[in-house]
């Protein structure tokens, strides 16, 4: 069942080939999508951090916080 608010795969399509949406080509800023990691750029490379979400910048730095720490736990 699909949700009524989720946008279809052609505008997700079209947010990601919009080169507006990448900010120095690289980093996925856009406001309208919610997706806490949508695909890179060449999508076969994996997901990246939409920057304009909170919740998908709040994950990134917690995965940062626990790399860190553990690099700081093993020197």
């Amino acid at each position: 069942m699909k949700n009524e608010n989720e946008p279809s795969e052609e505008t997700k399509r079209q947010w990601h080939q919009d080169p507006n949406n990448w900010f120095l080509g690289i980093f996925y800023y856009n406001v309208e999508d919610k997706r806490i990691l949508p695909p890179k750029r060449i999508a076969w490379m994996g997901w990246t951090v939409n920057f304009a979400n909170p919740l998908s910048v709040s994950l990134l730095l917690i995965i940062l916080l626990i790399a860190f720490t553990f690099v700081g736990l093993n020197n």
